[in-house]
């Protein structure tokens, strides 16, 4: 039985000034997460729709302690396999292992918090855990550096780009790129994710593990670049189209330009006095206009020196977000957005999440920094960065995304 909270213990809802209770969230009892008391039903009930994203990040932690049941046997001539011949896929695509060794990172680099274990220590307490950072002068000019590197690599990788390529000879061009720049890619080793990039490929939504497949003509990947640099974190991610069956493809074009634009309305709305709710109104609507639908079971987030922090930024329209934009938050938008249904399954691997109809997905994001006027894309594109917009489809594909 859990022992009474402390008396002057606080609330966990947010902008909530009350003492807490001896009310614990159910859930987090159940994972043996500490500390999360609220000060009344009322209160809990108003802030669950946040509270409960803490339920995945734990529940994914103790999942990758153990590795796949499932193994199939090497093909005898190249040596690749698929580690989950019997799991039900919803698309084409399929895992082709054994996946390369870790890369190491220089002692010399600072490394974050859960580097060694695969633990991230700072920002899980449940105490004040819906409190936001607004960064000094000092912070933001550390955010503005680690966010200009994070784009250099990104660039680097999106360059290489090309049918034949491996996502696991991205992954080695990320991470080299990343130590060049004295950096550590952050993905490397958080929750025990094995890689230095997300390589997110047609109906991947996001988290894809870079593998031994070969991209094709007519895919589309989702690179998702994340640098660590003298203590912040800077986070971005682009869709591109391999080869010209992809930019030939009416459905690909429209869920791939749909999605950037979806992220453009978005930040377009980011100044002081914002709500964070209004992200989702915004970008659902602008995806429903291509026959587009909106993932929801992922979220943008705060980002410092802290990997993920609040705020939670759904990009679901009606969405429950508590707070405000403020000057000097820094924090990612980063909608996922589908030709079909967008529900979403997760391979046995614990990471790499798909389409429930297998349908291709797309994505985008920046780190923005909230100013007194504005906002700063501290990830912003570079007049020479690979990709970017081509012409959208038009009248958009009849095949519309349904909602279950």
């Amino acid at each position: 039985m859990a022992g009474e909270p402390p008396t002057k213990r606080k609330c966990l809802g947010a902008d909530c000034d009350n003492d807490a209770s001896s009310l614990q969230c159910p859930k987090c009892l159940s994972l043996d997460i500490k500390d999360s008391y609220f000060c009344s039903q009322d209160c809990f009930k108003k802030n669950w729709n946040n509270h409960k994203s803490m339920h995945k990040q734990e529940n994914s932690i103790l999942s990758h302690f153990f590795p796949p049941k499932v193994v199939s046997k090497p093909d005898p001539e190249t040596g690749f396999f698929n580690p989950f011949p019997n799991f039900s896929f919803t698309g084409p695509l399929r895992p082709v292992y054994p996946l390369s060794e870790k890369r190491e990172v220089p002692k010399s680099i600072p490394h974050p918090d859960y580097a060694e274990d695969g633990i991230p220590k700072a920002g899980r307490s449940m105490v004040r855990a819906n409190k936001i950072t607004q960064l000094d002068a000092k912070g933001q000019e550390g955010m503005r550096k680690v966010c200009r590197l994070a784009r250099e690599v990104l660039d680097i990788a999106a360059a290489a780009i090309r049918p034949g390529i491996t996502t696991d000879e991205i992954d080695e061009i990320v991470h080299k790129a990343c130590i060049e720049r004295n950096s550590y890619p952050s993905p490397l080793n958080y929750n025990h994710f094995p890689k230095s990039v997300c390589t997110s490929v047609n109906e991947v939504i996001c988290h894809g593990i870079p593998d031994k497949r070969i991209l094709l003509d007519g895919d589309i990947v989702n690179l998702d670049v994340t640098l660590y640099h003298e203590g912040y974190h800077g986070d971005l991610n682009e869709t591109y189209y391999v080869g010209d069956r992809a930019k030939a493809d009416p459905d690909t074009v429209r869920v791939t330009e749909a999605a950037r634009q979806c992220l453009e309305e978005a930040i377009k709305l980011v100044k002081p006095g914002t709500l964070f709710r209004e992200f989702g109104n915004v970008i659902e609507k602008h995806a429903k206009s291509q026959n587009c639908s909106v993932i929801r079971t992922y979220v943008g987030h705060g980002i410092n020196t802290i990997f993920h922090c609040p705020p939670n930024i759904p990009h679901y329209a009606k969405n429950k977000a508590v707070g405000e934009c403020k000057p000097g938050m820094t924090f990612t938008i980063e909608p996922m957005i589908a030709l079909g249904k967008y529900r979403d399954v997760t391979w046995p691997d614990n990471w790499t999440s798909t389409t429930i109809d297998g349908k291709k997905t797309a994505q985008f994001e920046h780190t923005l920094l909230v100013t007194e006027t504005g906002v700063e894309v501290l990830t912003a594109r570079l007049p020479n960065s690979p990709g970017g917009p081509i012409a959208m489809p038009t009248p958009a594909a009849t095949n519309g995304a349904k909602s279950s």
